[in-house]
């Protein structure tokens, strides 16, 4: 199995990756400010299973695909982009400002939008493929060690989403007393979610 100090070492990369801010951290962020602190955490959610199925189809090589073919990357990504850029129009063309954020309602679908936009992420399945392995032991079960990095890898960054929502919850409050802040930040939250959708797509 993996020796400590290789442990420790992919412990320093994973954490630094983790808390560097990108489009997994800025989506969920977008989502808390959008509905309340219950959206947020059932995003994180969404995407901290994505990333365990992600981390299951790279350790049992159905990544591999994405990395060798020009054309299943390019649906996927091209798909991911879509959904972003939906929801970004969705929050735009939200209607209900005077009653604020509505935690029931809103959160309805956090977690299974949360589950699809990091599931439909194929840098995040290349990302495993190409980070995890680097710290396997050939020499002990690979399947094992790569499940293993992989989950430790994501539970790191769904705890830096986490605190994430923890900061942005008492923004959400502040919006739900204002219809004109509840404007802007809607207007912010899906201009976020589109601009990370055309991210997504135009990116190398």
């Amino acid at each position: 199995m993996i020796d400590p100090a290789t442990f420790a070492v992919f412990l320093a990369a994973a954490f630094v990756l983790a808390i560097v801010p990108g489009p997994g951290m800025l989506y969920v962020l977008a989502r808390t400010v959008r509905g309340g602190r219950r959206e947020g955490l059932l995003s994180t959610a969404g995407t901290a299973v994505a990333g365990m199925v992600h981390t299951l189809a790279a350790a049992l090589g159905v990544s591999a695909v994405l990395a060798t073919s020009a054309a299943a990357f390019t649906a996927v990504k091209w798909a991911g982009a879509a959904y972003l850029v939906y929801l970004g129009l969705r929050t735009l063309l939200e209607r209900g400002e005077a009653e604020g954020p509505q935690p029931g309602a809103a959160s309805r679908g956090a977690l299974r939008q949360g589950l699809v936009t990091e599931a439909l992420n194929p840098k995040t399945a290349l990302f495993f493929l190409a980070f995890v392995p680097q710290f396997i032991d050939p020499s002990g079960n690979a399947f094992a060690q790569f499940v293993l990095l992989g989950f430790v890898t994501t539970l790191l960054t769904s705890g830096a989403d986490l605190l994430v929502v923890l900061a942005a919850g008492p923004l959400s409050r502040v919006l739900g007393r204002s219809r004109r802040l509840r404007t802007v930040q809607r207007a912010a939250s899906g201009g976020t979610l589109i601009g990370l959708g055309l991210y997504v797509a135009v990116r190398e």
